[in-house]
């Protein structure tokens, strides 16, 4: 699935890296996103025009009475193995170029079997779609999840037009939120409280959960919102906090806040020193390692840096973490999220949870060069808050001074920019930052 929101250049990569000469699309589609034909492309409209009510007839028919083993027989040719490639998700690209993640039918089968038993689903649930495809929680969570467990899901093609999806949740009773705290956050403003009413699990993921957005969604629709943890290359679920369960007078605890939960069944974890690649004991903040069978077959076409990436059979997040005694992880940090202001460094997550904590609205962190210091922090967020306010406030916090923005440096925008899958937009924010401070 091509990320059609990340520019005719990383189309264009994914196009060459992939070897695609066929593109399966719609003249709406390309109308409504503003995309310009390209050669190879195949219509849906063109095909659906071919395709006649006998046809339909036919094929509906054939589903409803044949055995499925004779369906398999006609329908599902050539070799079948389960380490097969079954997709390519191409990272959202942040930092450049994305990377290919090449993805087989063990590594999204086994992903879905792993989470799926950690929640109670019957036929009966309905899952609200509304991530894109191009991005592997929609990939997995939306489209495979519900489709081999067998339960009905309800797809819209914007994420962040709040108001249709709380009006979908509504009229289809919906069991089951997949999203991301941005998406969340739009929700609380735009959602009617009855609009979630039937909904068991609001699973979030893809970034960091705020405290404030996970306490107003629970004051405005009484439901706790579940973070969880991925990665593309781990197909993508990773970790997930779930409801208590409670039985014969035993309860196991499923969730804690601030964590990013317990990691799936057939998933380990381990945290390691950054220096040594020692593991290091319960509660101890290092480099967060992965290792189990959704695990990505590699990097398309680059084997030095699927030989970077993992190690011994562990992944390399690249996040900073800690496991506690129960098991619960908690991410701290990116090694590529921190910045080296007169020797220290400085974790712009941790600044983002503070920041986000005394204004009670979005926010983004970034950095640009800086001759004294190497590096200047600097922010933006959402409100009405002055400046100067919130300057005044982050002083009265446990921040180190060298964490805190300077006054020049915060700037109150109408919105913190984010990528079509609901995540900060670290390059259009790092852009911003550039052009806001004229260096």
């Amino acid at each position: 699935n091509l990320n059609f929101t990340a520019g005719r250049e990383a189309i264009g990569s994914a196009i060459e890296q992939c070897g695609i000469k066929t593109i399966l699309t719609s003249r709406a589609f390309l109308s409504k996103a503003n995309l310009e034909k390209m050669e190879g492309m195949v219509f849906l409209e063109d095909i659906m025009a071919g395709i006649r009510p006998f046809d339909k007839a036919f094929a509906a028919l054939s589903a409803f009475i044949l055995p499925h083993r004779l369906i398999q027989r006609l329908l599902c040719r050539g070799k079948k193995d389960h380490n097969e490639l079954a997709a390519i998700i191409f990272t959202t690209g942040s930092t450049g170029i994305p990377k290919g993640v090449m993805l087989t039918h063990h590594n999204i089968i086994s992903n879905i079997e792993g989470f799926s038993q950690v929640f109670s689903l019957s036929k009966d649930d309905t899952l609200i779609g509304a991530l894109p495809f191009f991005h592997s929680f929609g990939f997995t969570g939306t489209i495979w999840f519900p489709l081999l467990c067998g339960f009905s899901a309800v797809y819209h093609p914007n994420p962040l037009d709040a108001r249709t999806i709380g009006e979908l949740a509504r009229e289809h009773k919906a069991t089951i939120l997949i999203g991301t705290p941005t998406f969340y956050s739009s929700y609380i403003k735009k959602c009617a409280p009855g609009d979630f009413k039937s909904v068991r699990y609001a699973i979030a993921g893809a970034e960091k959960l705020r405290e404030n957005v996970a306490k107003e969604f629970m004051e405005r629709f009484g439901i706790e919102l579940l973070e969880g943890y991925g990665c593309t290359e781990l197909s993508p679920v990773i970790s997930v906090n779930f409801p208590d369960v409670e039985y014969n007078g035993l309860r196991q605890k499923g969730s804690e806040r601030g964590t990013v939960g317990h990691p799936i069944p057939g998933v380990s974890v381990r945290v390691v020193d950054i220096e040594t690649g020692q593991s290091l004991s319960s509660g101890k903040e290092g480099l967060l390692l992965v290792k189990g069978p959704n695990l990505m077959k590699g990097y398309l076409n680059q084997p030095d840096k699927t030989a970077q990436a993992i190690k011994d059979g562990w992944y390399i997040t690249g996040d900073i973490a800690s496991i506690g005694e129960d098991g619960f992880i908690k991410i701290t940090d990116r090694l590529s999220r921190f910045s080296k202001i007169g020797g220290e460094m400085v974790p712009h997550i941790k600044i983002e949870e503070t920041l986000a904590g005394v204004i009670g609205c979005d926010c983004a962190i970034t950095a640009i060069a800086d001759e004294g210091r190497g590096e200047r922090i600097v922010a933006f967020y959402t409100g009405d808050t002055s400046p100067a306010e919130v300057w005044e406030r982050l002083g009265k916090t446990e921040l180190p001074k060298l964490w805190i923005p300077k006054r020049e440096a915060l700037f109150r925008v109408g919105s913190i920019p984010v990528t079509a899958a609901g995540k900060v937009d670290l390059m259009k924010v790092k852009a911003l930052a550039l052009e806001m401070t004229g260096v």
